[in-house]
């Protein structure tokens, strides 16, 4: 089974979380500050880590940026209870690959777990370079081409706004796992408005929007974008 490295400094949780992650098979070592993590990922293996960001001595975004320069394609998940937008963003762009806040159901902390580490294991969607040099992902027919901000199917432009690349990319970047409304929410505030707007779009009927305006624009491809009752949305691999 899978080796989940919890970094907690609450004694409390530490203890509920590990019993219950153990329950469900996983193995589990535990971390009460950054400096311990650090210390025991340089001598054990893991396969995912779970990371509480207010933790003693430092905080657990330097414990992030460590993980992302010394060990690739390790799975962060951020569990704190900082709930910002800012501060999601901010774990996102840190590299974090999922990014929860307290207090947690655990059903969903499961899934969510699940789905990062199955994503890890899986092999890369990314490849070196597109036709214009930079880093390119590709599911399907679909070529998504990062450093233009462009996509294509079977080698046909795709029309999109910049609220529709941004979503696309989210989704692809995170194919096969849930993206929820305030992901989607936070990518739009982190990049530049659509021409003729101040802001990006925050009402959840305009979301929903440009998810069918996406759907619409993958008709004929084997790439479906599920509706997650309760969650958000996910593109399901073709």
């Amino acid at each position: 089974m899978p080796t989940l490295l919890i970094v907690e400094d609450d004694a409390l949780l530490l203890d509920a979380l590990t019993g219950q992650l153990k329950q469900l098979e996983y193995d589990v070592c535990t971390a009460c500050s950054v400096a311990q993590a650090t210390a025991l990922l340089q001598t054990q293996a893991v396969d995912g880590i779970i990371l509480d960001l207010g933790l003693p001595g430092a905080d657990g975004m330097e414990l992030l940026t460590w993980v992302r320069g010394h060990i690739a394609g390790l799975p962060v998940l951020i569990l704190t209870a900082r709930d910002g937008i800012d501060d999601r963003v901010a774990g996102l762009n840190a590299g974090a690959d999922d990014y929860i806040t307290k207090p947690f159901n655990m059903q969903e902390l499961q899934a969510r777990l699940q789905a990062m580490l199955r994503r890890a294991r899986q092999p890369a969607f990314t490849q070196p370079s597109s036709a214009s040099g930079g880093p390119s992902t590709t599911i399907g027919a679909l070529l998504l081409d990062h450093a233009s901000q462009a996509a294509t199917l079977d080698g046909t432009p795709l029309e999109l706004t910049q609220r529709e690349w941004e979503l696309l990319e989210l989704l692809v970047n995170r194919c096969g796992e849930v993206v929820t409304r305030d992901d989607v929410l936070a990518a739009w505030r982190a990049g530049p408005p659509e021409p003729g707007q101040s802001a990006p779009p925050l009402a959840s009927n305009a979301l929903e929007v440009y998810v069918h305006r996406l759907r619409k624009k993958l008709d004929d491809t084997s790439l479906t974008i599920r509706n997650i009752r309760g969650l958000g949305y996910m593109l399901e691999k073709p």
